[in-house]
Protein backbone atom coordinates (compact mmCIF):
# COMPACT_ATOMS: atom_id res chain seq x y z
CA UNK A 1 0.00 0.00 0.00
CA UNK A 2 1.26 3.81 -1.06
CA UNK A 3 2.14 5.90 2.24
CA UNK A 4 1.16 9.39 2.05
CA UNK A 5 2.11 12.58 4.01
CA UNK A 6 -0.45 14.90 5.03
CA UNK A 7 -0.54 18.65 3.90
CA UNK A 8 -2.91 21.31 5.42
CA UNK A 9 -3.98 25.11 4.54
CA UNK A 10 -5.98 27.50 6.28
CA UNK A 11 -8.97 28.93 4.33
CA UNK A 12 -11.58 31.57 4.73
CA UNK A 13 -14.86 30.57 6.14
CA UNK A 14 -16.68 31.71 3.16
CA UNK A 15 -14.12 29.18 0.79
CA UNK A 16 -15.19 26.28 3.23
CA UNK A 17 -18.67 27.37 2.97
CA UNK A 18 -18.62 27.61 -1.09
CA UNK A 19 -16.46 23.90 -0.40
CA UNK A 20 -19.22 22.33 0.93
CA UNK A 21 -22.05 24.07 -1.21
CA UNK A 22 -20.44 22.73 -4.29
CA UNK A 23 -19.40 19.22 -2.55
CA UNK A 24 -15.76 20.12 -3.93
CA UNK A 25 -13.27 16.89 -3.61
CA UNK A 26 -10.54 18.95 -1.60
CA UNK A 27 -7.84 16.09 -1.36
CA UNK A 28 -8.24 15.59 -5.61
CA UNK A 29 -8.18 19.30 -6.49
CA UNK A 30 -5.28 20.14 -4.29
CA UNK A 31 -3.26 16.82 -5.36
CA UNK A 32 -3.83 18.34 -9.16
CA UNK A 33 -2.67 21.52 -8.18
CA UNK A 34 0.39 20.48 -6.32
CA UNK A 35 1.46 17.91 -9.18
CA UNK A 36 1.14 21.34 -11.99
CA UNK A 37 3.08 23.12 -9.73
CA UNK A 38 5.73 20.64 -9.33
CA UNK A 39 5.77 19.68 -13.13
CA UNK A 40 5.92 23.46 -13.47
CA UNK A 41 9.13 23.83 -11.34
CA UNK A 42 10.86 20.68 -12.76
CA UNK A 43 10.45 21.75 -16.04
CA UNK A 44 12.16 25.24 -14.99
CA UNK A 45 14.83 23.58 -13.70
CA UNK A 46 15.28 21.67 -16.55
CA UNK A 47 15.32 25.12 -19.32
CA UNK A 48 17.80 26.61 -16.83
CA UNK A 49 20.23 23.60 -16.94
CA UNK A 50 19.87 23.86 -20.73
CA UNK A 51 20.64 27.13 -20.35
CA UNK A 52 23.07 26.90 -18.64
CA UNK A 53 24.94 24.25 -20.88
CA UNK A 54 24.23 25.28 -23.56
CA UNK A 55 27.54 27.53 -24.13
CA UNK A 56 29.48 24.07 -23.81
CA UNK A 57 26.89 22.36 -26.16
CA UNK A 58 27.04 25.13 -28.75
CA UNK A 59 30.97 24.05 -29.44
CA UNK A 60 29.88 20.78 -30.34
CA UNK A 61 30.05 20.50 -33.59
CA UNK A 62 27.40 17.56 -35.82
CA UNK A 63 31.02 16.38 -37.40
CA UNK A 64 32.26 15.61 -33.73
CA UNK A 65 28.36 14.46 -32.63
CA UNK A 66 28.88 11.48 -35.72
CA UNK A 67 31.74 10.51 -35.30
CA UNK A 68 30.99 9.74 -31.36
CA UNK A 69 28.11 7.75 -32.67
CA UNK A 70 29.85 6.18 -34.94
CA UNK A 71 32.60 4.89 -32.85
CA UNK A 72 30.31 3.82 -30.41
CA UNK A 73 28.30 1.15 -32.68
CA UNK A 74 31.53 0.23 -34.42
CA UNK A 75 32.25 -0.70 -30.74
CA UNK A 76 29.17 -3.22 -30.11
Amino acid sequence: MAKYDTVSARITPELKEKIDKYKVKTSQVIRKALEEEVRKRELEALQEQVRRLKPLLDRITTEEVVRSIREDRDKR
